[in-house]
């Protein structure tokens, strides 16, 4: 009776999961649509120089994750959850995921939203810039503390891919808006 119980357990877990992941890919699917639609035709003009907020917000996300990688790793070797071997050479007995989150959630912020940067300074030169560009770009900013929130808290794996899945798309969005409607081409 308890073995049946178990495995009952067990395929409820599963049913709860399968129905997790459709259902976030679901409404990750909706999201894209959405943005995708949002970013058809040309909205008024907006001051190019806006962009340099969501920009300096950005950084401030990439700045306070990159504090916390010395602040994770000097206080597990404090605390003796990682050896000081390990932090001098990354080899060796490896410590708890957390304590190197940090690190993988800026390497995140390096990559990405480097082609963020690139487009918001294209803004900026040109000058180009629309209503609908700048609400992508502030989108775009949150989705990535989103990104580095889940990933850093509680690392749920499918939140933190529709957070990203759904940032690279607005991103994909933002730069075909600006080769469609800047006039540079």
């Amino acid at each position: 009776m308890a073995s049946e119980t178990k495995a009952s357990t067990g395929t409820d877990r599963k049913r709860a999961a399968i129905f997790q992941y459709f259902s976030i890919m679901a409404l990750l699917a909706l999201c894209v649509i959405g943005v995708v639609v949002m970013g058809v035709g040309a909205t008024p003009a907006v001051e190019p120089r806006l962009v340099v907020r969501p920009m300096l917000a950005l950084f401030a996300i990439t700045f306070v994750v990159w504090i916390l990688i010395p602040l994770s790793r000097h206080w597990a070797g404090l605390t003796g959850r990682a050896t000081l071997e390990y932090l001098r050479t990354f080899r060796g007995e490896k410590p708890a995921e957390w304590i190197e989150r940090p690190a993988r959630v800026y390497d995140n912020l390096m990559q990405a939203p480097t082609l963020f940067y690139v487009m918001a300074i294209l803004m900026l030169v040109t000058p180009w810039a629309d209503e609908t560009q700048l609400r992508l770009a502030w989108l775009f900013v949150g989705l990535r503390l989103a990104h580095a929130g889940v990933y850093l808290a509680a690392n749920h794996l499918l939140l933190r891919f529709a957070a990203f899945a759904l940032s690279s798309a607005i991103l994909w969005v933002m730069w075909a808006r600006y080769a469609v409607y800047s006039g540079v081409l």
